[in-house]
């Protein structure tokens, strides 16, 4: 790991320290236990701060909250690659709590006095809302029977891919980091693991209908290779090249088997969707709050409720059932 002590406690020239910088972050990074993809996702953060600094002669180490402020009025008026539109608040807020972050370890690390992220003015969150686009049960069971319909060498891959996001409600990062090996039985289930966030290692069951569209998928990949399932090796979900699938791939998937299957709503959609549906359902189905949130890996029931999309729907009042007890009660 680079050593933080790259990074001066008060540098006079932001193009000198930049290097210094950029090690500071893998320090600050290698530090906590992340996902890749959140690995990623915070390396861009630090870099877009660091060069907005950078483009107006802006020693990071000097940076206070007006600036910090400046800086998040800038990105509420950036327009997002996907969308065109905005960023949402959510999107800005990570990305200041992410700097929040770095700053937080240069603070403990005595490269600057105090974090400036921390007097600024972050954008108001409404953590009832969520900005991705749902999906009701009928509109998951027909996107998963257009992936059973769909044809050509990858359309096993794509049900597998599919039915991993739909019955398990896997973040799109957990599922394209999964390896063969990552397969497994547990106390008599099918099961598989993967590393959710935080770096936490966790096991889920694999249902009957996973499981077959798994077997089909890898049966097939192991006869087109002239071995058995046994001798595959590598990532679970691959390319017809080989390469474990990324992310864009699955996305484009999801909208290109949503709009097969009529769901209006399909050029919005993404693999987040089927993991807000997983959350709807479940509860619908009467599955309990903390055994969805277990599920999901949320550290926060909070953040469980509002992937339920459906939580204020008046069919569940707790009221209904505290008449209908009464009621049974007085016979």
């Amino acid at each position: 790991m680079p050593s933080p002590e790259v990074v001066p406690r008060h540098s006079s020239s932001p193009a000198l320290a930049a290097a210094g910088f950029l090690d500071f972050t893998e320090a600050w990074l290698g530090n906590r236990r992340l996902s890749a993809h959140t690995r990623d996702a915070y390396r861009r953060d630090v870099a877009g701060w660091l060069n907005w600094c950078g483009s107006r002669d802006l020693d990071p180490l000097r940076a206070t909250f007006v600036d910090v402020n400046a800086y998040a009025r800038q990105l509420e008026a950036t327009l997002g690659a996907r969308s065109g539109r905005p960023l949402t608040p959510t999107t800005v807020a990570r990305r200041l709590s992410a700097l929040s972050s770095w700053y937080e370890f240069l603070v403990r690390l005595r490269a600057v006095d105090a974090n400036p992220v921390a007097a600024a003015d972050r954008p108001r969150v409404d953590r009832d809302h969520s900005a991705t686009i749902g999906l009701t049960a009928d509109e998951v069971d027909a996107l998963v029977a257009a992936a059973e319909a769909d044809t050509g060498p990858t359309a096993l891959r794509h049900r597998a891919t599919i039915t991993l996001l739909a019955d398990l409600g896997l973040r799109v990062g957990e599922l394209i980091s999964l390896d063969l090996t990552d397969l497994g039985t547990e106390r008599g289930h099918r099961s598989i693991r993967f590393v959710g966030k935080g770096g936490k290692v966790r096991r889920r069951a694999l249902t009957p209908g996973t499981g077959y569209a798994l077997d089909a998928y890898l049966a097939a990949r192991a006869a087109a290779q002239g071995l058995s399932v046994p001798e595959l090796t590598g990532p679970l979900l691959v390319t017809t090249t080989g390469a474990r699938l990324d992310r864009n791939a699955v996305f484009r998937l999801v909208r290109r088997l949503a709009r097969a299957a009529g769901i209006q709503a399909w050029a919005m959609l993404s693999p987040h969707s089927l993991r807000h549906a997983f959350a709807t359902t479940a509860r619908a189905e009467g599955v309990s709050l903390e055994d969805v949130q277990d599920a999901m890996g949320h550290a926060d029931p909070r953040t469980t409720r509002r992937y339920d999309r459906d939580r204020h729907n008046l069919d569940r009042d707790p009221a209904y059932v505290i008449w209908s007890a009464r009621a049974r009660r007085r016979g």
